[in-house]
Formats: structure tokens, sequence, C-alpha cells
């Protein structure tokens, strides 16, 4: 029934009718299971900023279920009061019984690591050992924006600061005059298919643009394909930017959810919303939501409808996102929003 679902929305969002007011796209969008704007109306605020104020954000969640079926959420805090692209000062890892009511139970600080800033981590579980993994990203000893790891634990409360090592960084140049990513950021990892998959930003000549790497063990990575070309381009809405959000799979392949920005946007680096494509092999993409995005912040502030960072899993028959969206003080909360019910 789950493939079923999918299949018609799949079909319903590649050709349903899509809207656009002012330069800033409004999804119209209508399926078996209802109005897809209108679940987005819905949600469940799961974790705000330390301060309630613009600037101040709570967002880029990693969510898992173990096998007790206790959730873990791992998230970035970042503060006003510092330079921008370095003010992520912590991960939180919260913990709950029913992946609604979380109570933090653990923090990195990036003077523990010692890192510059963090952004968004990914949490997971190694399938094999059943041990949790920690990836998280920042400037690593003053050098470009790489992948960060922490060592495995058995409980998200063990994971240590100073066990960080790098994972993912930008490759040497073959020649002189290759134009190569600099910089690797905000990883969405999973293991499908007998292998971990890792989608990162990856930035070149200052645009930002989707890169998979795939590793055997989560430790030691390898670009799928070329490490050149991102397996998204910078077109339609999301022409200034496009980054991964997360996958989720459907049975018969994965949705690839995605977020962009586009140049007439207000402030395009930070104003996000998200999209969702399809794949098949967790590499060749197609987009299907081309012309609008899926999802915008349903309370903005006057410049901004940031929809991004979202996390999305499968909880029994219904289909949970956690996301970090926009408020009309221009402050970012962890918000749930839950689809099929």
């Amino acid at each position: 029934m789950r493939v079923f679902q999918i299949g018609l929305l799949l079909l319903t969002l590649y050709h349903g009718d899509l809207l656009a007011e002012e330069q800033q796209p409004k999804p119209a969008l209508a399926s078996v299971l209802g109005s897809v704007p209108a679940k987005f109306q819905q949600y469940q605020v799961i974790l705000e900023p330390d301060k309630d104020e613009a600037e101040w954000w709570a967002g880029a969640p990693s969510v898992v279920r173990d096998k007790a079926r206790v959730f873990w959420l791992a998230c970035r805090m970042r503060t006003a009061d510092a330079p921008r692209g370095l003010r992520g000062y912590e991960i939180r890892i919260l913990r709950s019984d029913d992946g609604l009511h979380f109570k933090a139970v653990h923090r990195i600080g990036r003077e523990q690591v010692p890192i510059p800033g963090f952004e968004r981590p990914a949490l997971l579980i190694d399938p094999d050992t059943g041990k949790f993994k920690l990836y998280a990203c920042g400037p690593w000893k003053s050098g470009p924006w790489s992948i960060i790891k922490f060592d495995d634990v058995d409980r998200p409360t063990e994971f240590r600061p100073n066990s960080a090592k790098v994972v993912i960084a930008p490759r040497p140049k073959s020649y002189d005059r290759d134009i190569i990513v600099d910089g690797y950021k905000d990883p969405f990892i999973l293991y499908a298919e007998g292998a971990y998959h890792c989608y990162v930003i990856g930035t070149m000549r200052r645009t930002e643009r989707i890169y998979h790497y795939r590793s055997a063990d989560g430790e030691r990575w390898e670009p799928v394909g070329s490490p050149y070309q991102s397996i998204m381009d910078l077109t339609d809405w999301h022409d200034f930017y496009v980054r991964p959000a997360s996958v989720v799979p459907v049975g018969v392949g994965y949705l690839f959810l995605y977020e962009g920005s586009n140049c007439d946007w207000h402030d395009p680096v930070y104003n996000m919303a998200t999209g969702v494509a399809f794949t098949f092999d967790l590499h060749h993409v197609t987009d299907l939501t081309p012309e609008t995005p899926l999802a915008m912040s349903t309370t903005p502030s006057p410049h901004f409808h940031t929809w991004r960072y979202s996390h999305w899993m499968w909880v029994e028959d219904e289909l949970w996102i956690y996301a970090e969206v926009g408020k009309p003080n221009e402050s970012n909360e962890i918000r749930l929003f839950r689809l099929y019910r």
C-alpha cells in the first residue's frame, strides 16, 4: 500500500499544476493523500532556538530509531553572535520515546573538538554492529570545510568530541587549471544497497551543488562517478544553490529530497526551500518539482520562507518529516510534520 501511495504521489507531483506568485513560488499540489501544502501547515515544534530572536536557529535535524524503538535526534544549534558561516556552536543530541517529545541528553561544543563552527550533523546506526555513528562538518584545522566523524559508540550520550577526524575532504588537483570542489558540508548519510551513501554539499567557485560518495564501512569514502560532477544542476527554481536533504526508500526506488534557492530570492544563501526528486539507483536523480518547490515555511518572515535540512523517515505507516523552518521573527526551529495519517 505504501509503494502504491508513493507512486500516485509521484505522478501527481510530476504532472500537477504548479503556481508561482511574485517570484516567491507557492506550491499547489493535490494527491490521493490530500493537499500536500495543507499537510505542511500542521506540525509540532520539536526544538526551539536557545533565544527566540532573529538569527538564532535550532535546526539541521538527523533522526534515528533504535531497536528499542527509542528516537535519537542530532541537530545543530546556531547563534546570532558570530560571523556568518561560523555560527553553529553546538551539536545537540536529544532522546524521545515517542518521537514527539525530546529531551537533551548530550552536547558537543565547537570548542571541545575544537572547530570554528558546525553545520548539519548526520546520525545513523551501523547495521552490523548496532553502534551509533555521528558525522558533522566544519572548517577543519583552519582549512577547508570537510566532513568529520566521531568514534562509534553504544549510546549517543557517549560521543567524544576529541575523537573527531576528517573522512571526506577536498581532493587535490590533477592539473594546475582544474576547477575542483573546494569544500564539503551538510552530509546526509544512509545505509542502502549494501553500502553507506553520503550526499554532501560541495562548493565549487562559490556555488553549492550535490555530490555523492559511497563507503563500505562508513570510514573510507570514494566519489561515485566523477568527483567534478554534481548529481543535480543549478537550473529552474533552484538556479542559485541546490543541496541534498534526505533519501527515503519506497520499495521501487527512493524519494530524493533536495533543497535549493533562486537568484531572484532575498538572500538565497539562507532562504532555502525544498523539492522532491526520484532515483532508482541512488545516483541518477530525476527532478519531480522543477518549476517550484514542494515545501516552504507557512510562517514566513517578510523576507525569509526557509524550509530546509529536512529528515524524512517511515514510522510505521506514516511518513515523518523533521525540518528546520523559518518563523516570522527570522529565527528557525525544528518542526515535525506527519504525512499519510
